[in-house]
């Protein structure tokens, strides 16, 4: 086997959660950081990413702002030809209302700009405010209609508070009316779980990203939010947060509880939950270049729900590009898996 991907596969590598970031947001960051804001969650992760001098959080900051030469010279190395671009997390949900309104429609508009400089490499996601729900609207159609984005980036919570709340819902009604799906994204875990992750050093990528964004994923299922907005499409990354592996035990008890009456909050559903998951979740396999876990995610999802990814540049591994080019599955099936998929979601 070569070093590098092999070139001309049959398809195009689309990667499709790809994080970049303005300087102005970084400066913000720094800012925060160093006012001491009072968020565990933001202080664990960039605490250490917007001060430390190691070379992985350089590596990561001088290539979130980099939307030109640098990445794209690792997108040729690694054999990618399209990169779907968001705001990284926290993205604007760590800010006062009035700085995220502000600092979502600059980052729209740098990369919308980016995004005309390199049409046949890059796509992007609009950023949006949930601390102004109406504001967020607004702006996702702005983004879509007037820049040309071609979803909606989300970093999970906003100051701990998830978007099965519905003060938040003109997201979602905005998303559908687009028909342009919503990434939510992980970021630093919330005040109220964080504790004990971050004790034993797990409440980042390794481990308490997933636990946070699956949760919220699932209170959006379990609200009722598919069933108000039928056609949403969301996305998760990480090979669904694992959600798919617990697919079978989250129905079984989800109609158990229900059944029982035990929670207010836990309302019938009119379809069963891994129907929500095939119709309305698609998932990406960022940061987890594994062969079984694509295939099964493929076989209890479908073949259509599946999406490659990166995670550029936290995680920038040409292995694993080669080794999930050859993974054991019918060529239509991986050109589904890197390409059309991407291209019929994202309508690219």
């Amino acid at each position: 086997m070569t070093d590098t991907p092999r070139a001309n596969p049959g398809y195009k590598r689309i990667a499709t959660e790809e994080a970049f970031a303005t300087r102005e947001m970084l400066d913000h960051y720094l800012k925060l950081v160093q006012d001491g804001i009072d968020d565990p969650g933001f202080q664990s992760l960039w605490g250490f990413y917007i001060q430390s001098d190691a070379a992985r959080p350089r590596f990561i900051r001088d290539h979130l702002v980099d939307l030109g030469e640098k990445r794209l010279a690792h997108m040729d190395e690694s054999g990618i030809d399209m990169a779907v671009l968001s705001l990284t997390a926290p993205g604007v949900q760590i800010m006062t209302r009035d700085n995220a309104v502000g600092f979502s429609v600059d980052a729209n508009d740098q990369l919308a700009e980016a995004c005309r400089k390199h049409p046949d490499r890059f796509v992007g996601l609009a950023a949006a405010a949930p601390q102004d729900p109406q504001h967020a609207a607004k702006e996702i159609e702005r983004g879509v209609t007037k820049l040309g984005l071609k979803g909606v980036i989300i970093n999970s919570h906003t100051n701990g508070e998830y978007l099965d709340d519905e003060k938040f819902w003109p997201i979602f009604e905005a998303a559908q009316a687009l028909d342009v799906p919503i990434y939510i994204h992980p970021r630093g875990m919330s005040r109220d779980i964080i504790k004990p992750f971050v004790e034993a050093g797990l409440d980042g990528a390794i481990y308490g990203f997933g636990v946070e964004t699956g949760l919220h994923l699932l209170r959006i299922i379990t609200k009722g939010v598919f069933d108000r907005y039928p056609n949403l499409k969301i996305i998760v990354g990480h090979m669904g947060e694992a959600l798919p592996f617990w697919m079978f035990r989250l129905e079984y008890m989800h109609e158990a509880t229900v059944r029982s009456n035990r929670y207010e909050s836990m309302k019938p559903l009119k379809r069963k939950m891994s129907d929500y998951l095939r119709d309305n979740v698609y998932i990406t396999s960022s940061g987890v270049g594994w062969e079984p876990a694509v295939r099964f995610s493929q076989q209890v999802l479908g073949i259509d729900n599946v999406m490659y990814a990166m995670d550029y540049p936290y995680q920038y591994n040409i292995a694993e590009v080669m080794a999930l080019d050859n993974m054991q599955i019918a060529p239509a099936d991986l050109k589904k898996f890197y390409q059309t998929n991407a291209e019929r979601v994202f309508r690219i």
